[in-house]
């Protein structure tokens, strides 16, 4: 069984792309976390309104929910789980979960928000975001990697350290290497 992994960070760090390309090479299902938002939460972030933590509970149900499915060749989720405690909910529904957080220079943030039109989350929220995220923990199951050298250098790093820790990426599962 495969554990599963969330990418993580504020908007803008590159959490769907990293996270799509990293669930093709391990062969698993990618799932971005913003689908599964209910619509008051997307209204509210579309009209620059922060999300506050009674909005996310029940998306982070919905999120850790997913984690804990059946997916016989495990799951990468994109998710903000900018909190320890959001981290804490999504670990209670499945607790094997890895987390990777994407760190990114702000002024690199604010350059690809600005490049993302139509996306739901405006540029104006990035402020607040930065201010909510809590880097991981020394007792989190989880690793943190900045955010550069495009997407498929990063989803390189993420497997060699995933692989180092012995953590569910037996040789052999990248789809690269096949």
């Amino acid at each position: 069984m495969h554990r599963p992994l969330v990418v993580m960070g504020v908007c803008g760090a590159g959490k769907t792309a990293v996270g799509a390309a990293l669930a093709a090479r391990l062969g698993a299902t990618f799932k971005d976390a913003d689908d599964l938002h209910p619509l008051p939460n997307v209204e509210k972030m579309t009209a620059g309104v922060p999300l506050n933590d009674e909005d996310r509970w029940p998306w982070l149900r919905l999120v850790g929910a997913e984690l804990a499915a059946e997916h016989p060749h495990g799951i990468v989720v994109a998710c903000s789980a900018l909190k320890r405690a959001y981290r804490d909910a999504i670990r209670a529904a499945a607790p094997s979960t890895r987390f990777i957080l994407l760190k990114v220079d702000p002024s690199v943030l604010k350059e690809r928000l600005a490049q993302r039109p139509g996306h739901f989350m405006p540029p104006s929220l990035l402020t607040s975001q930065l201010e909510t995220l809590e880097n991981l923990e020394t007792a989190e199951a989880g690793m943190t990697v900045t955010s550069e050298g495009g997407i498929e250098a990063l989803t390189d790093q993420i497997l060699a350290n995933l692989r180092q820790e012995h953590l569910a990426v037996p040789a052999g599962t990248d789809q690269n290497e096949r």
